[in-house]
């Protein structure tokens, strides 16, 4: 968690997740899953775009032409509906799907608002799965064809994936098999937002603090466990498992 100066004002404290990962490689679904399993609001730049055009108002009149006129929309654009989302919402968690897309937004996005990623998700999926996926999907999508998917491929590869890179150098990527059926690949990233949650949660040294790290512990099991571990020895959270025997029960099996 971070203290905004500029971006935010100095009480909001905001934990953003990048979700990134070719057409196809189900970051809406997991997106609604880890918001189901672990309270995070779900943002999606392009939604949010759509939303302003239908609005009516003067910027969304402006994004429509723009669009019309086929020029490229100023990342600061973008990222207006996104901080206001943000700062209009009751959450601190945020994850924000299929974006940035390219350099330009990721640096306009942490200059304007003052945020690095917690983490980059990376779903990581083969090109012929992806292919597969969007050809056979039936959501009434006009860009669903071959042609312009493999455009949509092609854009992701050139512009997205240097997004993915810079956060890798960084060690802020968590890269997970997204070829995996759906419910698969949820358990993996399960694994990967625990020890957030956790450390989020005892940082708040909060009465119900214990009790929202043990239903981690009893829900997730021993592949969380793993990934808790230092945590729970720096907090000497172990002294507590210990109590309820989960801990140990892991440790010692």
């Amino acid at each position: 968690m971070q203290d905004i100066v500029d971006g935010f004002p100095g009480d909001k404290k905001i934990i953003v997740v990048f979700v990134l990962g070719g057409p196809g490689s189900g970051k809406g679904t997991q997106c609604a899953k880890i918001v189901q399993h672990f309270n995070f609001t779900h943002l999606s730049a392009g939604d949010l775009l759509r939303a302003e055009i239908t609005s009516g108002s003067r910027n969304g009149v402006m994004i429509q032409n723009m669009m019309n006129e086929g020029k490229i929309i100023p990342p600061e654009v973008t990222i207006k509906p996104l901080r206001r989302a943000m700062l209009d919402s009751a959450n601190d968690k945020f994850l924000i799907d299929g974006f940035p897309r390219d350099e330009e937004n990721r640096a306009a996005f942490e200059n304007i608002t003052k945020i690095e990623p917690e983490f980059v998700l990376y779903l990581d999926c083969p090109e012929d799965e992806l292919e597969r996926r969007i050809l056979s999907r039936n959501q009434g999508r006009a860009d669903d064809n071959t042609e312009t998917m493999r455009k949509r491929l092609r854009v992701f590869k050139e512009s997205t994936l240097p997004v993915i890179m810079h956060y890798d150098l960084k060690g802020k990527v968590r890269k997970v098999d997204a070829a995996k059926p759906v419910d698969e690949v949820f358990e993996d990233v399960k694994v990967i937002f625990a020890p957030l949650i956790a450390k989020v949660m005892w940082s708040c040294k909060g009465d119900n603090s214990v009790c929202i790290l043990e239903d981690i512990f009893l829900d997730q099991g021993s592949p969380v466990l793993v990934n808790l571990l230092p945590l729970c020895i720096s907090t000497n959270v172990t002294t507590v498992y210990r109590e309820c025997n989960v801990y140990d029960q892991w440790l010692y099996s």
